[in-house]
């Protein structure tokens, strides 16, 4: 078949296919015709440019009626929806994105280190200079003096689960199912890097017809090695106080239902990390909250207390283990994962396995064991102990703060809604403070913290769930950090919730840094230098509302409450964005009591700063002691 490299692209782009959560169901539960699944890439954003728009431009647009292409309005935030479109789907759907060389291909970077981070597919196609070199230096090339094979999209390496150059079209033949292989596998999901040259993508080939016969991905399920499984019971067996870790792979292996059967069968605690968030009812009698500094106190009096802990489907991050201080020293930590790479950490046992097949596998071993009962009516205990904390937290008093507006979203939400955040304090109030009404339906994107993605992940989120309302929080700082997919989404037609909560700038880094000894600087805006007596203020309202959404400026709960009530109607029926804007203090957090390691200066100006250099070096101690 005679195509050029860009046909030839998009043509195995639509005959990947895909099965949802659910099985051959849908996000809105509508079958796919002839059993074939779902199209793996849902569909492009695209931003156009000399490098993009000719060759994979033109062949976007023959194939328009069966591949959905989104018009962005800034690369990095095109592909941030692009990620969000992954975790939305769980993994089993891939946003795509392509920009132009020079400026448009390097803004897509941070995008792609939210991706690698996350470990959540991502398809980037950035256009690259000629192989020929015949026209160099071209507009928006970077020229390298030693090394002319260098464009700026090797900035992509560092933050690529698989990353090639296309220079010939026949390529495409080795590259294509590598590419298929990292966005669906596992263990190695992240962002997958094509660079296409523009000449390249205008070049013919004749491509055979089996490259683009249809392909119906299913995630393989690793199974245990028998003799890890039968060391890991044998601890189990051993454990006196056996604590359930549940990270992002439980939900990706949709293995939410296994997990509560492995717990209760067991008889163990069951807490959550940032990534398994909502896979676990809030009010199950094994629930001790979310794990970690922007957890539970419940979960974290639990974890300082187990002995055996069981960590399936999650890497460990710092917030999820409060840089290692979390446990007890002498717990002995088994981590069940579909990657090795997370499996073998800080000297735990390893299981090597998918985490349904696994936990199926391990509950097979274990037979009728039990843990001791008073040990896993302690998470009923502590977590009572945590909802008592919210609700004081929630209640209205005051000038309204984080832990009030999530409340107010949270008791308006339904089971089929997902909720957003990402970065500043609000992930903390999330993780926290939020009671989940469905199963994994929450994203917060804390592995690379990216200010904003909480608008664009939320318009890939409403492109791939018409069911339910998609609400994001973000602060004003976020808001300000990338908003112009908010028109996009407008444009498009795709309704999701934004509340935008404005206190005055970076607070929840004006937290660390005073927390810390420091002095207020350069975060909330009375700290920050300007010329004027009365700086500006931004009307996140009137701004919104220009680029097409629905608007509405509130000033305090009940108003916050209704509001956000018809709002979320506009959204659904208006297909558009609707922006909820709240003044909320700098001041007020939901806090877990757990510890951090940050770099406080060991010499500083301030008494206060040494002084909470001491306490890191006291809390280095306890790390070191379980290290």
């Amino acid at each position: 078949m005679r195509l050029t490299t860009a046909q030839a692209l998009v043509r195995w782009m639509l005959a990947q296919r895909t099965e949802l959560p659910g099985g051959a169901e849908s996000a809105n539960g509508t079958q796919p015709p002839g059993g074939t699944g779902h199209p793996l890439f849902p569909g492009v954003f695209a931003i156009f440019g000399h490098g993009n728009v000719l060759g994979l431009g033109n062949a976007l647009e023959e194939a328009r009626d069966e591949l959905p292409v989104w018009r962005g309005h800034n690369e990095q935030g095109m592909a941030l929806a692009a990620v969000g479109i992954g975790k939305a789907t769980h993994r089993r759907q891939v946003g795509v994105a392509t920009s132009s060389i020079g400026p448009g291909a390097l803004n897509m970077v941070t995008a792609a280190g939210v991706a690698h981070a996350n470990r959540l597919p991502l398809l980037l196609l950035p256009g690259d200079t000629f192989t020929s070199r015949a026209p160099d230096p071209v507009l928006q090339q970077v020229e390298h003096f030693g090394d002319p094979t260098t464009t700026v999209n090797d900035a992509f390496r560092a933050v690529s689960r698989y990353f090639d150059r296309i220079t010939r079209p026949e390529q495409l033949l080795n590259a294509l199912p590598q590419a298929a292989r990292v966005l669906t596998d596992p263990a190695d999901c992240g962002p997958v890097v094509l660079a296409l040259p523009q000449d390249v993508q205008a070049e013919s080939f004749d491509f055979p017809d089996s490259l683009f016969a249809t392909v119906v991905h299913r995630p393989p399920r690793p199974r245990s090695d028998v003799r890890a499984l039968v060391e890991a019971s044998e601890v189990l067996r051993r454990a006196r106080r056996p604590l359930l870790v549940l990270g992002g792979g439980v939900r990706y292996s949709r293995a939410a239902g296994r997990a509560l059967r492995f717990a209760e069968q067991h008889a163990i605690p069951i807490t959550e990390t940032t990534a398994g968030r909502t896979l676990v009812p809030h009010d199950h009698p094994l629930h001790a909250g979310p794990l970690g500094i922007t957890g539970s106190t419940s979960a974290n009096a639990l974890a300082a207390e187990a002995d055996v802990v069981l960590a399936v489907g999650t890497r460990l991050q710092d917030f999820t283990t409060a840089s290692w201080t979390v446990f007890a020293p002498d717990v002995r930590i088994i981590a069940l994962n579909a990657a090795r790479y997370d499996a073998v950490k800080h000297g735990a046992l390893s299981v090597v396995a998918d985490a349904d097949e696994g936990l199926r596998e391990l509950t097979d071993v274990l037979d009728d064991w039990q843990a001791e009962r008073t040990w896993a009516a302690r998470a009923a205990q502590e977590r009572a102990k945590w909802d008592a904390y919210v609700d004081d937290l929630r209640a209205p008093t005051g000038a309204p703060t984080y832990a009030q507006v999530v409340g107010v979203v949270n008791d308006l939400a339904a089971p089929e809604d997902y909720v957003m955040t990402a970065s500043g304090g609000l992930p903390g109030e999330l993780i926290g403070g939020w009671r989940a009404v469905g199963e994994a339906t929450m994203d917060v994107e804390y592995g690379f913290s990216c200010m904003g993605y909480e608008l664009a992940g939320a318009w890939g989120a409403a492109i791939v769930r018409p069911e339910g309302v998609v609400t994001t929080l973000l602060g004003d700082g976020s808001y300000l950090m990338l908003n112009s997919e908010l028109f996009s989404a407008a444009f498009a037609g795709h309704g999701f919730v934004a509340v935008v909560c404005d206190n005055d700038g970076y607070a929840v880094i004006q937290r660390l840094q005073t927390g810390q000894g420091g002095a207020g600087f350069n975060n909330l805006y009375d700290d920050v230098r300007t010329a004027h007596a009365r700086p500006p203020r931004t009307d996140f309202a009137a701004h919104a509302a220009s680029m097409g959404c629905a608007t509405f400026a509130v000033d305090d709960l009940e108003n916050l409450r209704e509001a956000y009530r018809v709002a979320r109607r506009v959204a659904k029926t208006e297909h558009r964005p609707a922006v909820v804007v709240i003044r909320t203090r700098p001041d007020a957090w939901t806090d877990a009591g757990a510890w951090w390691e940050v770099g406080v200066p060991e010499v500083a100006h301030r008494p206060e700063i040494t002084a909470a250099h001491d306490e890191v070096a006291a809390g280095k101690a306890k790390q070191l002691r379980y290290l």
